[in-house]
């Protein structure tokens, strides 16, 4: 019974001084009227004067009232700068507090609500930072100073370390605000407001946050630093760990600026995209859906022909591809860009030292202002019992089995149903092989919607992919010949298996432990790609949420124009949509939200709708199957996500791409010209059934009216 009574009395003590103090400290002008009331009042009663002033501002800020900064304003003008300092300073620390311990044990749920995302990115911010993520919020009011003592009182920090933190953080920016308050009570007429005094209080006002960024970014770096020493001069402005695409493109950045920058990897150039990932498994698929298309010519008016196929001619042809754009990403034309280029593992013996140990045993040391590490990731194997016991293939190793076979594996089982996996069921299948897919989840491509599943589902079924879903695999064995037992199926013998369960970040051996860079997942990075050292970045996989190529690009780009500009200017790799692409047949695309996340998240959105079957170019080519599918906030032609199923679903993406970065509507897409027939025109299509479905009934009742009157 105690807590609703005190949550009431608190409600009505809010609206009472919010009621008191209406209109009284709403601006300038009735701020000095007030100033002069109780300034004379002050001259009588200074103490009194004093302790009430004392007492309002705690209460207006722990009823967090929108008037602190009037207030603070009229402590400098009431009792000047060093007297004024110390009793807002005192009342408004005092006063966050109340407001913390408000949130903590009568407002939890209410703040929680009220404040919404707020509250994650604060409590990541003091799992990461701990107290001084406090003081930095004080020191720079990104969110307002109400917010912050509401969202601290729902985590387990101390009363005493609140306080104390927001007496210093927020001592600074008090000062400032006083000093003003001190200028403005000076002013004897309009002609005084170009005095030198009150501009130059303005400016620091102005000025202030910018130069508090500054410092506690710059004390930050000391304190995070200062168990080492920071070398007089560095060998390079950049060292980039990993030459996959996040390292090549860190590394072509970084040279076209003229900047000195060393790149080193371990293995192959290219990393695995280029040499496991996306190009072989890419030209693996063409070849694929060739063969597909012999045994069904006749779906285009020729004669179906069962292919031969050789594989070792296939796998040569994929070989052949990874050798053609190998060239791109080859040591000799980095070293012609003016990149050095080093062969050996790299590990950071301190923030700016890199040690990288070549192959043959050569040890070499290298400083550097900044480094990117770019190192990728790789393939995760489950804790599945004897899953050692059938030598398992991973999107790394499956290549080396391929080269020394004559044909394709005759027996496959993959495990997993994601995007690796579905692409290479399905190709495999289209190859000869008598594939069997695992997949625990209830469905494949579990983050998509159900509908698209389905689809994908019914495609790899039907190329003759035995799809087992909402039963996991038990275990693995060996007898005479190799076998995994499924719940609910038993066992199903195998020649190969291809674990395809996810990715990992790779970043063991590079030191970053003994840096206290945790190492567990992902890296830990900010909005800028930065480390808790801001001079190392992350791009591509180890940075996350994505494991995409062009991803790893987007990023790299970013991190080195971080990386080089050294904290004088920076670039936030957030808030982009970011496309991906599933390579099955029918290809599936996506951008933003699907209808199942929206619903999750309880966005509020409105779906259209576009079936292939009514694509001109689609009918011609013979694959009418599939569809495009986009979310819109309701009455509004705003793009929140877009899914295509269809043959060529990664192509068909790129104008909402560039739509939803620039803020572009269906609306504009409609009015855009498309070439007919092609696939791109299912864009145009869509937009155009939005338009139809948004119609206003009265508007079409006006002009047929309108129409008939002119008819006569």
């Amino acid at each position: 019974m105690t807590r609703p009574l005190l949550l009431i009395g608190l409600l009505a003590g809010a609206a009472a001084l919010a009621w008191l103090l209406q209109g009284q400290l709403t601006g300038p002008e009735t701020l000095r009227a007030q100033l002069a009331a109780i300034g004379d009042l002050r001259r009588d009663h200074p103490r009194a004067v004093a302790l009430g002033f004392c007492l309002a501002y705690v209460a207006v800020t722990a009823l967090s009232l929108p008037v602190a900064v009037w207030l603070t304003l009229a402590g400098g003008a009431l009792f000047g700068f060093w007297q004024g300092l110390a009793i807002v300073s005192v009342a408004s620390a005092l006063g966050a507090t109340l407001a913390f311990l408000a949130a903590r044990y009568l407002l939890r749920d209410w703040v929680r609500v009220r404040l919404g995302a707020r509250v994650q990115a604060v409590e990541a911010g003091l799992r990461r930072d701990g107290a001084f993520y406090l003081f930095s919020l004080r020191l720079i009011p990104v969110v307002p100073f109400f917010a912050v003592n509401l969202l601290m009182g729902l985590g387990p920090m101390r009363v005493r370390t609140f306080y104390a933190v927001s007496q210093l953080g927020m001592l600074p920016a008090t000062a400032v605000y006083v000093n003003a308050g001190t200028q403005l009570a000076a002013l004897d007429s309009l002609s005084d407001i170009a005095s030198p005094a009150l501009l130059a209080s303005f400016a620091a006002l102005a000025l202030f946050p910018w130069i508090a960024r500054a410092g506690l970014a710059l004390w930050r770096q000391r304190a995070i630093t200062a168990r080492w020493t920071r070398p007089k001069r560095f060998d390079r402005n950049l060292v980039v760990i990993g030459a996959g695409a996040a390292g090549l493109v860190s590394a072509y950045v970084a040279a076209a600026a003229r900047a000195r920058v060393t790149l080193v990897e371990a293995k192959a150039m290219g990393g695995d995209c280029l040499n496991t990932g996306c190009v072989p498994s890419k030209a693996l698929i063409r070849s694929a859906r060739l063969a597909h298309q012999m045994r069904h010519a006749g779906d285009w008016g020729l004669t179906d022909t069962p292919p031969a196929i050789p594989f070792a001619r296939v796998i040569a042809r994929v070989d052949r591809i990874i050798a053609d754009i190998a060239h791109h990403d080859g040591i000799a034309r980095y070293r012609g860009l003016g990149v050095e280029v080093l062969q050996g593992q790299a590990r950071l013996v301190d923030p700016w030292t890199v040690q990288v140990t070549a192959p043959e045993g050569g040890v070499q040391r290298l400083t550097t202002r900044a480094v990117i590490l770019a190192t990728g990731a790789r393939p995760v194997l489950p804790p599945l019992p004897g899953l050692d016991l059938v030598d398992p293939l991973t999107s790394e190793t499956l290549w080396d089995l391929l080269r020394d076979r004559a044909e394709a594996p005759r027996r496959l089982v993959v495990l997993g149903g994601g995007a690796i996996g579905c692409e290479m069921a399905q190709a495999f299948a289209r190859l000869g092989s008598r594939v069997t897919q695992i997949e625990a989840a209830p469905r494949l491509l579990a983050r998509e919607d159900p509908e698209v599943s389905a689809l994908v589902r019914d495609a790899l079924q039907g190329d003759g992919v035995r799809v087992l879903t909402g039963n996991g695999a038990v275990r693995c064995g060996r007898d005479d010949e190799k076998w995994i037992e499924v719940e609910g199926t038993g066992r199903i013998p195998f020649d190969e298996i291809l674990v395809a369960v996810g990715r990992r970040a790779r970043l063991t051996g590079l030191g970053l432990e003994d840096l206290g860079i945790p190492t567990e997942s992902s890296l830990d990075t900010n909005a800028y790609l930065q480390t808790r050292f801001p001079h190392i970045l992350a791009a591509g996989d180890v940075a996350g949420p994505w494991q995409l190529t062009h991803a790893a690009a987007h990023q790299a780009g970013i991190a080195t124009a971080n990386a080089l500009l050294g904290g004088l200017w920076r670039l936030k790799a957030t808030g982009q949509a970011m496309p991906q692409v599933i390579f099955t047949d029918p290809e599936l695309a996506r951008i933003g939200l699907s209808e199942t996340e929206a619903r999750d998240q309880g966005v509020p959105h409105e779906v259209t709708r576009f079936d292939l079957a009514g694509l001109d170019r689609a009918r011609t080519e013979g694959a009418a199957r599939g569809m495009v599918k986009v979310l819109t906030p309701p009455g509004k032609d705003r793009i929140l996500g877009v899914t295509i199923v269809a043959e060529n679903a990664g192509e068909m993406i790129a104008p909402f791409v560039l739509a939803m970065r620039h803020g572009l509507g269906l609306s504009k897409i409609l009015g855009t010209i498309h070439a007919y027939p092609t696939w791109s025109e299912a864009a145009k299509a869509t937009a155009g059934a939005w338009r139809r479905a948004h119609v206003s009934p009265r508007a079409l009742d006006l002009a047929a009216r309108v129409h008939r009157w002119r008819r006569g």
